[in-house]
């Protein structure tokens, strides 16, 4: 493949080591946006050297995650357990140049220095004893990076702007496990360089990796990507975002029922703005995305403005689609959607109402029931006599009821109540509930209309008679 010299190109590094969280969802699409805003590239790397907490289990989460958010990647998915012999390669280098060294010191004496450290008031780096005893490699050896022990590292941020490292400050760190497997910010830095990577945007814990990254770019005579850490996510309490605060895996938010355009809606605008603008198609973000507009401070999850998102997408949705989606909630509540033009004609009559499509298919259970529970104190207060009143009135009417249309569902209505000198909602409510099983529903022309003619008399007649066997249940 041949790449322009100055083409974007980004990555998204997840280790599978669990699912896909909302911060890393984030770091995924900042990444992927800059990329499509510059017609770049981004790439998918699995950065799966921890052998004992990796599973494919986690691996597939992650895609299925990517995929539903719509982050396609144009290279990869690469693993780093794949590419192991990179790593050795550049850690032999490094041997041979008097740039690392093997260490034997064990975890034992580490935690003796550490806390002696500690006690004399000086930073727990490890003191180099095994710096200059050019030691061959045995078992339970580690590699280490000899680090400069004096002058600066700077970062150029491209969002922090320049922050400043003292190097003595930046231990000696182990490079390669006694496993013989890289730790994370060597294989990052061989795997950004082999992969021609322009741009390293992620979330700003990774921020004191970076000058450590940095002097192994020098050492190893690799070029320096740009790095861009943004802001952390926190809770309403201000404190990091976890379980505590609500879900935080993309899936899960699939299972709630969001819409991925709002999940992603709501995800770029954490920590990103572009104006007063809260709502912005793909295309759009694509089109005003830089980092320019990225902000310094951390953004706080608010669950409530998510949800508002997701109403607005679910409102304005193609109707098509979200039936198509909501067939599997259906489906999981044991509803048979019996096609798709009448789940499409739910949808039609529940969108404007409906939150999550997990609210829809709750919602939309009566459409598709065969009978309709009626809960006795709601038959009690609207199946009274008025109440029955009305229902065998539009019983009537029904049968020889022509113009079975909104319209024309409306006159026969407004006929009964004229008729009765009474109210329209005093009619409407009793036939509701013969119909729905509840007191709110959407406009009862509507769920007239998507039940359909049969299916509305059969409920009024059922209706009619639980009532009869409830009187006579009194009367006994």
């Amino acid at each position: 493949m041949t790449t322009s010299e100055n083409q974007v190109r980004t990555r998204f590094a997840p280790s599978p080591t669990g699912y896909l969280h909302i911060g890393g969802a984030r770091t995924a699409l900042f990444n992927w946006l800059y990329a499509r805003h510059f017609g770049g590239k981004f790439i998918l790397r699995i950065e799966d050297t921890d052998q004992e907490r990796s599973t494919d289990e986690s691996t597939r989460a992650i895609f299925e995650s990517m995929e539903w958010l719509g982050l396609n990647w144009d290279e990869g998915p690469y693993y780093q357990a794949e590419r192991k012999h990179l790593y050795q390669e550049a850690i032999s280098k490094l041997l041979e140049e008097g740039k690392a060294y093997r260490c034997i010191c064990t975890p034992e004496e580490l935690e003796m220095k550490r806390k002696k450290a500690l006690a004399e008031g000086r930073k727990p780096k490890y003191d180099g004893t095994c710096r200059d005893r050019n030691l061959d490699r045995r078992p339970g050896s580690v590699v280490r990076f000899r680090s400069p022990d004096a002058g600066l590292t700077t970062v150029n941020d491209l969002i922090k702007g320049p922050v400043h490292f003292n190097n003595e400050e930046l231990d000696d760190l182990i490079i390669e496990r006694a496993d013989g497997y890289p730790t994370y910010n060597f294989a990052v830095v061989v795997d950004d360089a082999q992969m021609r990577i322009t741009h390293v945007i992620r979330g700003d814990d990774h921020l004191n990796n970076t000058p450590r990254q940095i002097l192994l770019y020098g050492a190893l005579g690799y070029a320096v990507p740009a790095f861009a850490h943004v802001p952390m996510i926190l809770g309403a309490d201000k404190t990091r975002l976890s379980k505590r605060h609500g879900a935080t895996s993309v899936l899960a938010y699939q299972e709630m029922g969001y819409l991925p355009e709002a999940l992603v809606n709501y995800l770029v605008r954490l920590g990103w703005s572009y104006g007063d603008q809260e709502i912005f198609s793909m295309d759009e973000l694509i089109r005003y995305f830089t980092l320019d507009n990225v902000g310094k401070s951390a953004a706080v999850f608010n669950p409530e403005k998510l949800l508002w998102l997701n109403q607005h997408y679910i409102k304005e949705g193609d109707t098509d689609r979200l039936a198509r989606l909501l067939i599997p909630f259906l489906e999981a509540r044991d509803a048979k959607a019996p096609d798709l033009d009448f789940v499409k004609n739910v949808v039609e009559d529940l969108k404007s109402r409906s939150r999550t499509l997990v609210e829809m298919a709750d919602s939309a259970l009566f459409y598709f029931q065969d009978e309709i529970y009626h809960d006795p104190g709601l038959a009690e207060k609207y199946f009274n006599k008025e109440g029955r009143e009305y229902i065998a009135a539009f019983l009537e009417k029904l049968t020889t009821l022509s113009d079975y249309t909104k319209e024309g569902i409306e006159e026969a209505l407004r006929r009964i109540a004229e008729d009765r000198a009474t109210k329209l909602k005093y009619v409407i409510q009793p036939i509701r509930v013969a119909l729905t099983g509840k007191t709110v529903s959407p406009g009862i022309d509507q769920v007239m209309l998507t039940l359909g003619r049969e299916r509305v008399r059969k409920r009024l007649l059922d209706a009619l008679e639980y009532t009869k066997s409830a009187a006579q249940e009194q009367r006994q």
